[in-house]
């Protein structure tokens, strides 16, 4: 399974891939992208099967990656997850309208990170 972590937060990048360092029993590549710009590239890329994407990033925000999605879908079932502080209902609410289904507000708990990766891992 790949996961593409796109975060303009080295920080927040990091612990990501230490979340995902202590899932053993799952085989996941990761590969990050520090906004949206190289995050869109990636995917088109990579063809990752989740991507953990923030909004507020420099160049390009998790809101228009996920328009331009929409108008050129992958070819595959990729999963993307909003992973960002902007926990607002509007927030919300638009990430829903451009076909997100799963949103995380940081600061967020490891336990759910590892729990809905697993979930997520069963559907790819």
């Amino acid at each position: 399974m790949k996961i593409l972590i796109v975060d303009d937060e080295p920080i927040i990048r990091e612990l990501i891939l230490q979340i995902i360092d202590e899932i053993e029993d799952i085989d996941i590549q990761a590969i990050e992208a520090c906004d949206g710009e190289e995050g869109l590239e990636l995917i088109k890329k990579e063809k990752p099967d989740i991507v953990l994407l923030d909004i507020m990033m420099p160049k390009m925000s998790g809101f228009e990656v996920c328009r331009v999605l929409q108008k050129q879908p992958p070819s595959w079932n990729m999963k993307i997850v909003m992973l960002t502080a902007k926990g607002q209902e509007v927030d919300k609410q638009t990430a829903k309208e451009l076909g997100v289904k799963w949103y995380v507000t940081k600061p967020f708990r490891i336990d759910d990170i590892i729990k809905l990766l697993r979930e997520l891992a069963e559907e790819v």
